[in-house]
């Protein structure tokens, strides 16, 4: 089964959690918590934004 784009992302980003090299924003701190990274990769991933509704 082949990975979405956004699944190849969000294991980028959780890859580079783990390695203890993932930064909040540009030049930002080492990201430590994990809650905190999985909000990063979802905000990268195009996944946290709120669903739109119809009019």
């Amino acid at each position: 089964m082949k990975k979405t784009k956004a699944e190849k992302k969000i294991s980028k980003v959780m890859t580079e959690f783990g390695k203890g090299k993932l930064h909040s924003g540009a030049g930002g701190k080492v990201v430590k918590n994990p809650k905190q990274a999985i909000a990063i990769a979802l905000s990268e991933a195009g996944k946290s934004k709120p669903a739109k509704r119809g009019k």
